[in-house]
């Protein structure tokens, strides 16, 4: 199958945009969330609000302080994991799915 063929077909599969996310099911995806956080993790399961389950998620939040000291704003970067998380779908701004490549 070359490039160009699988081109056609995810056209044919992806008619609306939540398609690409159905497409996405079972596997890594990155979820840009309000507040200077990132997710990234399964996808098990969604629906139309953007509501996600995601599974052995690894999330990541950026948080500015203010340095009592210098009186200089410093930004942190937190990281965790959770083995499990509901994601309410109102504090999605972004969806990137799996890079997908033009060879199969």
């Amino acid at each position: 199958m070359t490039a160009t063929s699988s081109a056609e077909n995810l056209d044919q599969v992806i008619k609306q945009p939540l398609d690409l996310i159905r497409l996405a099911l079972g596997e890594v995806i990155r979820v840009k969330m309000r507040g200077n956080r990132e997710l990234r993790g399964r996808l098990h399961a969604y629906d139309n609000h953007l509501n996600m389950v995601l599974g052995d998620v690894e999330e990541t939040a950026e948080i500015t302080e203010t340095d009592e000291a210098t009186d200089k704003e410093v930004v942190k970067v937190i990281t965790r994991t959770l083995p499990m998380l509901f994601v309410r779908g109102d504090c999605v701004i972004l969806i990137a799915p799996p890079l997908r490549t033009g060879s199969v």
